[in-house]
């Protein structure tokens, strides 16, 4: 199913960790290097989370692990990769001086995908010997779980390399979109940092709990987010008029004073300590790694209700459907 047997990730922490998993639990054997004297014990706590959720949804099905290995450098970790993805943190010298040692040392073929939430491609490639195989991969946490992947390319990034890219990240069951125009936080973040700001100004006026927030989303919209999206939903909100109708009922709203989408509450310690002294409340004791199983076991449960929609899936199950097909899983375990 993999286009690839070997790949490297520079970055070990929450989202590399959860590439290197979902390396890992497609058969192909990951090096990866990170700093960080933890960097084995995380990375072996998230593919232990990962093998859980993969188990529940591909069953014997899955192919062989491949072998995951800490790499006490970076040219270390590069030697033989057919595929890179760097995950370092979110500072763009700190992404200029990775990247440029990872391009001096990588075969000039081998494409790099840059895990980035939010940076430009093109202000990465600045200092690169091979800018044209530079991209942004930018993936949505648990890397191993969720599919969806946003391809950014750069002024200079080839078109070969996009192909390259979109190849890799499918075959490990992801499903790329490839953005059409290099933006700032490209498509998903925009939508969640609108989302985000909002819920800040609540928790600060004092209208709502972070819990309330939380279940105003998971009890409502949400549900109808996962397998629709926004547009889609909206449009059966139109009726049998559709989209125009819903459109021209609706948006006169977007000119009332209900958001403050254009301003930020002052993130004080007053503001920090409100927020985190709710959330501890909301986790009620729970671990972290608790909180990533419980969010998995959820995941999945959504995946699978909506691999049973239709004759062949919607949305993130019609994905996993076709997924479990190309591993040969067999039909009881697609329809479990």
């Amino acid at each position: 199913m993999t286009c690839i047997q070997r790949a490297a990730c520079i970055g070990g922490g929450v989202i590399g960790g959860g590439w290197a998993a979902r390396f890992v639990l497609n058969g192909i054997d990951v090096a990866v290097h990170d700093p960080d004297p933890e960097t084995e014990r995380k990375a072996n706590e998230v593919l232990d989370n990962a093998e859980r959720v993969f188990a529940r949804l591909f069953g014997d099905a899955r192919p062989a692990r491949g072998a995951l290995r800490i790499a006490p450098s970076v040219e270390d970790a590069i030697e033989g990769a057919e595929f890179i993805q760097e995950s370092v943190p979110e500072r763009l010298d700190l992404k200029r001086a990775v990247l440029a040692e990872v391009d001096a040392a990588a075969a000039p073929e081998v494409v790099i995908g840059s895990s980035t939430s939010g940076l430009l491609p093109s202000d990465m490639q600045r200092d690169l010997v091979h800018p044209g195989r530079l991209l942004v991969g930018h993936p949505f946490n648990p890397v191993y779980l969720l599919p969806l992947v946003e391809v950014v390319a750069g002024r200079a990034t080839s078109a070969a390399a996009v192909e390259r890219a979109r190849e890799v990240y499918a075959s490990l069951g992801m499903k790329p979109v490839v953005v059409a125009k290099e933006i700032d936080a490209f498509i998903g973040d925009r939508l969640q940092e609108a989302l985000w700001r909002e819920a800040l100004w609540l928790v600060h006026d004092g209208i709502a709990t972070v819990e309330e927030i939380d279940d105003v989303i998971r009890y409502s919209f949400g549900l109808r987010w996962a397998q629709m999206g926004i547009f889609q939903v909206y449009r059966v909100a139109g009726g049998e008029a559709g989209m125009r109708h819903f459109m021209a009922q609706f948006g006169p709203c977007l000119e009332w004073p209900w958001t403050k989408l254009t301003d930020v509450p002052d993130l004080d310690d007053a503001l920090v300590d409100r927020i985190a002294e709710q959330s501890d409340a909301q986790a009620a004791g729970r671990s972290i790694r608790e909180l990533e199983r419980i969010r998995d076991d959820n995941l999945a449960g959504i995946m699978e209700a909506l691999e049973r929609s239709g004759e062949s899936g919607w949305g993130a199950g019609a994905l996993l459907r076709e997924t479990r097909r190309a591993m040969g899983a067999s039909e009881s375990e697609r329809e479990r």
